[in-house]
């Protein structure tokens, strides 16, 4: 039976054509071709999505085309082997965003840093309290003009009523 695997970037349907691997303890993230076998520690990705990924802030990105390994090697002596093949610092997608759902393919000069832009949740949240704050809520509060006359001047701020603007 023959099960096509795709993209893992939400959104992505596209066929999966290399396997994204991170080796945590050596800060290491590995991109290498399609697994032969799903693990659920790795993320299959599409041409666009493997060719553009880049790896978390200090950690490094190890590109490797072709892989041959015997059964007794594993991902850690594949990722300290290549360790060497450069560094990749600046986060893990590419720098810039801002036009479309998809963080590869936003605008070269998106600064995904700033909060009056950025889709992240942390600043999405924030602006949209800020919205509710600003804005005119629909129902006030006002004085029952008829209890009023017949409440003490003790229980006069205790009654109000609620209609709807």
């Amino acid at each position: 039976m023959n099960h096509s695997r795709h993209c893992s970037r939400p959104g992505c349907g596209r066929p999966a054509v290399a396997t994204l691997t991170y080796a945590y303890s050596q800060q290491t993230a590995v991109v290498g071709p399609l697994a032969e076998e799903t693990d659920p520690h790795s993320w299959d990705l599409c041409e666009k999505h493997s060719s553009r990924i880049t790896a978390p802030i200090g950690w490094e990105m190890v590109r490797v085309d072709r892989i041959e390994l015997d059964e007794e090697d594993d991902l850690m002596a594949l990722a300290e082997a290549v360790r060497e093949a450069g560094r990749v610092t600046t986060g893990l997608v590419d720098d810039g965003a801002g036009s479309g759902s998809d963080p590869i393919d936003y605008a070269a000069n998106f600064d995904g840093a700033d909060p009056d832009s950025s889709n992240h949740p942390v600043f999405r949240t924030r602006r949209v309290s800020e919205a509710k704050q600003h804005r005119r809520a629909h129902l006030t509060v006002v004085r029952d003009e008829s209890e009023e006359a017949a409440l003490s001047d003790v229980d006069r701020g205790n009654h109000h009523r609620v209609r709807e603007d």
